[in-house]
Protein backbone atom coordinates (compact mmCIF):
# COMPACT_ATOMS: atom_id res chain seq x y z
CA UNK A 1 0.00 0.00 0.00
CA UNK A 2 2.66 2.45 -1.03
CA UNK A 3 2.11 6.19 -1.16
CA UNK A 4 5.53 6.73 -2.76
CA UNK A 5 4.90 9.51 -5.31
CA UNK A 6 7.21 8.00 -7.91
CA UNK A 7 5.45 4.64 -7.71
CA UNK A 8 1.98 6.18 -7.93
CA UNK A 9 2.51 8.30 -11.04
CA UNK A 10 1.49 5.42 -13.30
CA UNK A 11 -1.74 5.01 -11.32
CA UNK A 12 -2.45 8.73 -11.74
CA UNK A 13 -1.83 8.46 -15.49
CA UNK A 14 -4.23 5.51 -15.74
CA UNK A 15 -6.90 7.22 -13.64
CA UNK A 16 -6.57 10.37 -15.75
CA UNK A 17 -6.99 8.39 -18.96
CA UNK A 18 -10.14 6.73 -17.60
CA UNK A 19 -11.58 10.10 -16.57
CA UNK A 20 -10.83 11.62 -19.97
CA UNK A 21 -12.59 8.74 -21.72
CA UNK A 22 -15.68 9.33 -19.60
CA UNK A 23 -15.59 13.11 -20.07
CA UNK A 24 -15.25 12.70 -23.83
CA UNK A 25 -18.71 11.07 -23.93
CA UNK A 26 -20.49 14.07 -22.36
CA UNK A 27 -22.60 16.50 -24.33
CA UNK A 28 -23.97 19.77 -22.90
CA UNK A 29 -26.98 18.07 -21.33
CA UNK A 30 -24.77 15.45 -19.68
CA UNK A 31 -22.58 18.15 -18.15
CA UNK A 32 -25.61 20.01 -16.79
CA UNK A 33 -27.02 16.85 -15.19
CA UNK A 34 -26.62 16.37 -11.43
CA UNK A 35 -23.59 14.59 -10.05
CA UNK A 36 -23.66 12.55 -6.85
CA UNK A 37 -22.48 15.63 -4.94
CA UNK A 38 -25.37 17.77 -3.65
CA UNK A 39 -25.66 21.03 -5.55
CA UNK A 40 -23.01 20.15 -8.11
CA UNK A 41 -23.55 19.22 -11.73
CA UNK A 42 -21.11 17.03 -13.62
CA UNK A 43 -19.69 20.27 -14.98
CA UNK A 44 -18.92 21.38 -11.42
CA UNK A 45 -17.08 18.12 -10.72
CA UNK A 46 -14.96 18.41 -13.85
CA UNK A 47 -14.19 22.08 -13.21
CA UNK A 48 -13.12 21.16 -9.68
CA UNK A 49 -10.80 18.45 -10.97
CA UNK A 50 -9.18 20.92 -13.37
CA UNK A 51 -8.54 23.50 -10.68
CA UNK A 52 -7.50 20.80 -8.23
CA UNK A 53 -4.74 19.78 -10.64
CA UNK A 54 -3.56 23.38 -10.82
CA UNK A 55 -3.73 23.65 -7.03
CA UNK A 56 -1.45 20.66 -6.71
CA UNK A 57 0.89 22.24 -9.27
CA UNK A 58 1.08 25.27 -6.97
CA UNK A 59 2.02 23.05 -4.03
CA UNK A 60 4.59 21.09 -6.02
CA UNK A 61 6.13 24.35 -7.19
CA UNK A 62 6.23 25.55 -3.60
CA UNK A 63 8.03 22.37 -2.52
CA UNK A 64 10.49 22.59 -5.41
CA UNK A 65 11.34 26.27 -5.10
CA UNK A 66 10.89 26.93 -1.39
CA UNK A 67 8.45 29.75 -2.10
CA UNK A 68 5.28 29.98 -0.05
CA UNK A 69 2.58 29.31 -2.66
CA UNK A 70 -0.95 28.43 -1.51
CA UNK A 71 -2.96 25.71 -3.19
CA UNK A 72 -5.68 28.25 -4.03
CA UNK A 73 -5.62 32.02 -3.81
CA UNK A 74 -8.51 31.79 -1.33
CA UNK A 75 -11.53 29.65 -0.55
CA UNK A 76 -13.71 32.21 -2.32
CA UNK A 77 -11.51 32.12 -5.42
CA UNK A 78 -11.67 28.32 -5.48
CA UNK A 79 -15.47 28.39 -5.35
CA UNK A 80 -15.68 31.12 -7.99
CA UNK A 81 -13.40 29.21 -10.38
CA UNK A 82 -15.50 26.05 -10.04
CA UNK A 83 -18.73 27.95 -10.64
CA UNK A 84 -17.26 29.73 -13.66
CA UNK A 85 -16.01 26.48 -15.14
CA UNK A 86 -19.14 24.43 -14.53
CA UNK A 87 -21.10 25.76 -17.50
CA UNK A 88 -18.42 25.50 -20.18
CA UNK A 89 -18.94 23.61 -23.41
CA UNK A 90 -17.96 19.94 -23.57
CA UNK A 91 -15.00 20.85 -25.76
CA UNK A 92 -13.77 23.44 -23.26
CA UNK A 93 -14.17 21.07 -20.35
CA UNK A 94 -12.25 18.30 -22.07
CA UNK A 95 -9.46 20.61 -23.18
CA UNK A 96 -9.05 22.00 -19.67
CA UNK A 97 -9.01 18.52 -18.19
CA UNK A 98 -6.24 17.45 -20.56
CA UNK A 99 -4.15 20.59 -20.17
CA UNK A 100 -4.42 20.75 -16.37
CA UNK A 101 -3.54 17.04 -16.11
CA UNK A 102 -0.51 17.65 -18.31
CA UNK A 103 0.58 20.55 -16.10
CA UNK A 104 0.35 18.32 -13.05
CA UNK A 105 2.39 15.57 -14.73
CA UNK A 106 5.05 18.10 -15.74
CA UNK A 107 5.23 19.49 -12.20
CA UNK A 108 5.70 15.98 -10.79
CA UNK A 109 8.43 15.23 -13.31
CA UNK A 110 10.24 18.44 -12.36
CA UNK A 111 10.49 17.52 -8.67
CA UNK A 112 14.03 16.77 -7.45
CA UNK A 113 14.09 13.92 -4.93
CA UNK A 114 14.88 16.12 -1.87
CA UNK A 115 11.87 18.35 -2.59
CA UNK A 116 9.43 15.51 -1.83
CA UNK A 117 10.31 15.92 1.83
CA UNK A 118 9.21 19.56 1.96
CA UNK A 119 6.08 20.57 3.86
CA UNK A 120 3.34 22.35 1.91
CA UNK A 121 0.13 24.06 3.05
CA UNK A 122 -2.95 22.27 1.74
CA UNK A 123 -6.55 23.27 2.41
CA UNK A 124 -6.48 20.95 5.42
CA UNK A 125 -3.15 21.93 6.90
CA UNK A 126 0.51 21.17 6.43
CA UNK A 127 1.38 17.97 4.56
CA UNK A 128 4.55 16.44 3.12
CA UNK A 129 4.86 17.06 -0.61
CA UNK A 130 5.37 13.30 -0.99
CA UNK A 131 1.62 12.83 -0.38
CA UNK A 132 0.50 15.09 -3.23
CA UNK A 133 0.54 12.42 -5.94
CA UNK A 134 -1.62 10.19 -3.76
CA UNK A 135 -3.87 13.19 -3.15
CA UNK A 136 -4.37 13.68 -6.87
CA UNK A 137 -5.10 9.99 -7.39
CA UNK A 138 -7.67 10.11 -4.60
CA UNK A 139 -9.39 13.11 -6.20
CA UNK A 140 -9.50 11.47 -9.62
CA UNK A 141 -10.88 8.15 -8.42
CA UNK A 142 -13.47 9.46 -5.98
CA UNK A 143 -14.77 12.24 -8.22
CA UNK A 144 -14.94 9.91 -11.22
CA UNK A 145 -17.49 7.96 -9.18
CA UNK A 146 -19.23 11.25 -8.31
CA UNK A 147 -19.87 11.87 -12.01
CA UNK A 148 -22.53 9.11 -11.93
CA UNK A 149 -21.55 8.07 -15.43
CA UNK A 150 -20.87 4.36 -15.12
CA UNK A 151 -17.65 4.41 -13.10
CA UNK A 152 -18.31 2.79 -9.73
CA UNK A 153 -16.46 1.96 -6.56
CA UNK A 154 -16.21 -1.62 -7.82
CA UNK A 155 -13.93 -0.24 -10.54
CA UNK A 156 -11.40 0.93 -7.96
CA UNK A 157 -8.29 -1.22 -7.76
CA UNK A 158 -7.84 -3.24 -4.53
CA UNK A 159 -4.73 -1.20 -3.72
CA UNK A 160 -6.64 2.06 -4.05
CA UNK A 161 -9.46 0.79 -1.84
CA UNK A 162 -6.99 -0.24 0.86
CA UNK A 163 -5.09 3.05 0.73
CA UNK A 164 -8.28 5.09 0.93
CA UNK A 165 -9.73 3.02 3.78
CA UNK A 166 -6.56 3.37 5.84
CA UNK A 167 -6.38 7.12 5.18
CA UNK A 168 -10.00 7.72 6.16
CA UNK A 169 -9.82 5.65 9.33
CA UNK A 170 -6.56 7.37 10.32
CA UNK A 171 -8.31 10.72 9.91
CA UNK A 172 -11.27 9.52 11.98
CA UNK A 173 -9.16 8.05 14.79
CA UNK A 174 -8.90 11.20 16.91
CA UNK A 175 -12.37 12.58 16.24
CA UNK A 176 -14.97 12.54 19.01
CA UNK A 177 -17.90 12.40 16.58
CA UNK A 178 -16.98 8.98 15.14
CA UNK A 179 -19.03 6.05 16.48
CA UNK A 180 -17.19 3.00 17.75
CA UNK A 181 -16.84 0.28 15.12
CA UNK A 182 -14.59 -2.53 13.98
CA UNK A 183 -14.03 -2.52 10.24
CA UNK A 184 -13.33 -6.00 8.87
CA UNK A 185 -12.44 -6.07 5.20
CA UNK A 186 -11.99 -8.44 2.29
CA UNK A 187 -13.40 -11.48 4.05
CA UNK A 188 -10.36 -11.91 6.26
CA UNK A 189 -9.19 -11.20 9.77
CA UNK A 190 -7.84 -7.78 8.77
CA UNK A 191 -9.45 -5.20 11.02
CA UNK A 192 -9.33 -1.49 11.77
CA UNK A 193 -10.77 -0.37 15.10
CA UNK A 194 -12.36 2.99 15.81
CA UNK A 195 -13.30 3.81 19.40
CA UNK A 196 -13.92 1.30 22.19
CA UNK A 197 -13.75 -2.18 20.71
CA UNK A 198 -15.77 -3.67 23.57
CA UNK A 199 -18.86 -1.68 22.55
CA UNK A 200 -18.27 -1.70 18.81
CA UNK A 201 -20.23 -3.55 16.14
CA UNK A 202 -18.25 -5.27 13.39
CA UNK A 203 -18.89 -3.79 9.95
CA UNK A 204 -17.64 -6.04 7.16
CA UNK A 205 -17.17 -5.71 3.41
CA UNK A 206 -14.48 -5.07 0.86
CA UNK A 207 -11.98 -2.31 1.52
CA UNK A 208 -13.48 -0.29 -1.34
CA UNK A 209 -17.05 -0.72 -0.02
CA UNK A 210 -16.02 0.36 3.46
CA UNK A 211 -14.04 3.33 2.15
CA UNK A 212 -16.90 4.45 -0.10
CA UNK A 213 -19.36 4.23 2.79
CA UNK A 214 -17.10 6.17 5.18
CA UNK A 215 -16.56 8.92 2.59
CA UNK A 216 -20.29 9.25 1.89
CA UNK A 217 -20.07 7.78 -1.61
CA UNK A 218 -22.16 4.69 -0.89
CA UNK A 219 -25.04 3.94 1.51
CA UNK A 220 -23.35 0.74 2.65
CA UNK A 221 -26.16 -1.59 1.62
CA UNK A 222 -23.65 -4.34 0.73
CA UNK A 223 -21.98 -4.19 4.15
CA UNK A 224 -22.84 -6.55 7.01
CA UNK A 225 -23.15 -5.65 10.68
CA UNK A 226 -22.49 -8.01 13.59
CA UNK A 227 -24.41 -8.26 15.81
CA UNK A 228 -27.38 -7.68 13.54
CA UNK A 229 -28.51 -4.09 13.55
CA UNK A 230 -28.24 -0.77 11.82
CA UNK A 231 -25.00 0.52 10.38
CA UNK A 232 -23.28 3.12 12.55
CA UNK A 233 -23.58 6.63 11.14
CA UNK A 234 -20.12 7.94 10.26
CA UNK A 235 -19.60 11.71 10.36
CA UNK A 236 -18.90 13.81 7.30
CA UNK A 237 -15.50 13.01 5.88
CA UNK A 238 -13.29 16.09 5.71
Amino acid sequence: MTMDPLLLTGDVDDATARLLRTAATFDAADLAAPSLLPGWSRGHVLAHLCRNADGFVNLLTSARTGESIPMYASAAARTADIEAGATRTPEEQLDDLRRSADRFAEAVAAMPVPAWGAAVETRHGSRPAALLVWGRLRELEIHHVDLAAGYRLTDWSPDFGHRLLHEVTSGFADRSDVPAMVLRFDGSSHELVLGDRAQAPVVAGSAAELAAWLTGRDPGTTLTVTPDGHLPRPPEWI
